[in-house]
């Protein structure tokens, strides 16, 4: 009796083992081998050392930028501000430190000195980059529309510096630095950005959303996505020729990271909106509405955004689980080159055809692959 009932009680315990086990491989975040990352990051990395400038910089015809992008994905992927790449490259991002509080060179004065505001943050162990980081903040501040009427389509935007024509890129990069830096979510620079922001979405809503008559005419595939920048209806490379604006991946992923950097609650119906068009779209082989252009950008954007939106298995439209995370992985690995460095020779728009760039772009989005 005793034997049976042993013999019952491990039958039973194998069977339930049997029942649970399929369940829970299902439901696992497998994500990428931490050791097939760590072997990517190295080749990268090697091939990075042999681009630095003697005065520490990578590629600076693009200013402080590409220099930026390197600290930031050097720093997230464990290299420490001790390793002799990072610091030199900290020395020569600080020197492009201006006296109005912007780290720039020749222009592109948001884009640059917000890419180095999170570069710094990440290398702001010991509170020794505060003042510039303060400082710089309180510059890109300056480079806002903030008309007080808030009736121009340009309020609360960001372009490559002030006076220049906003668009949704630079004004993500604009709140992740903000964010970056400690400034609260409910800082009115922010609330005016989420209105520049929204009025890049394909989602009709005068109230909170966008105001703009495109938004209205835009097609199935598009709503609930973000398009590059809300103006030139007629000569716009994203014109859908009746009006409208096509949605754009990055833009969108994008889109929705601000929001929910900045606090928007995910029941609000500009991030419902925009969850459903990634759901829709998604996919790791090309930028959205831009094919190969922008790809790393594109990837960065999609691992900041997925990590922030906090679903280990993302479920597309099809009702299809994705454990981004190693797909993300799996999408880098195949493009690295044999000595270690990424390039997009199909990109338009980007800068991405230099080896730097992309390479920081791809570290970056590498670094979104292990789950904290």
């Amino acid at each position: 009796m005793r034997l049976f009932t042993r013999t019952a009680v491990l039958v039973a315990t194998i069977c339930v083992a049997w029942a649970v086990l399929p369940l829970r491989a299902a439901d696992a975040t497998v994500g990428p081998d931490e050791k097939e990352v760590k072997a990517l990051v190295e080749k990268a990395v090697s091939f990075l050392r042999t681009k630095q400038g003697k005065d520490g910089s990578f590629n600076p015809r693009f200013g402080p930028g590409v220099t930026a992008l390197v600290v930031a994905a050097l720093i997230r992927n464990g290299y420490d501000t001790d390793d002799e790449m990072v610091k030199k490259a900290l020395a020569s991002l600080t020197r492009s430190v201006k006296k109005d509080g912007g780290i720039y060179d020749k222009g592109l004065a948001n884009y640059t000195t917000s890419v180095a505001i999170m570069a710094l943050k990440e290398a702001n162990k010991d509170g020794k980059f505060d003042t510039i980081i303060k400082n710089a903040s309180e510059f890109i501040k300056k480079i806002q529309h903030d008309d007080p009427a808030g009736k121009d389509v340009k309020f609360g935007g960001v372009g490559y510096k002030k006076g220049d024509r906003p668009d949704l890129s630079n004004t993500q990069m604009f709140v992740d630095a903000l964010i970056a830096s400690g400034v609260p979510k409910d800082d009115p620079a922010i609330v005016r950005a989420l209105k520049f922001i929204s009025r890049c979405q394909n989602l009709p809503d005068k109230e909170k959303g966008n105001d703009q008559p495109f938004a209205t005419k835009a097609k199935d595939d598009d709503k609930g996505g973000f398009t590059y920048t809300p103006f030139d209806k007629d000569d716009n490379p994203h014109a859908t020729g009746d009006g409208g604006l096509r949605s754009l991946g990055a833009m969108t992923y994008a889109g929705l990271k601000s929001f929910l950097y900045a606090g928007v609650k995910k029941d609000d119906p500009r991030v419902v909106g925009a969850i459903k068009w990634i759901r829709k779209h998604y996919t790791l082989e090309e930028n959205p509405g831009m094919k190969q252009s922008g790809l790393f950008y594109y990837y960065h954007t999609f691992g900041k955004t997925m990590e922030v939106l906090g679903e280990d298995q993302f479920e597309d439209a099809k009702g299809t689980k994705h454990d981004w995370r190693k797909e993300l992985f799996e999408a880098l690995k195949k493009r690295q080159k044999t000595d270690g460095h990424f390039i997009n020779g199909d990109d338009t728009t980007f800068g991405e055809k230099d080896p730097s760039l992309a390479t920081a772009f791809a570290l970056l989005s590498l670094s979104y692959t292990k789950k904290k």
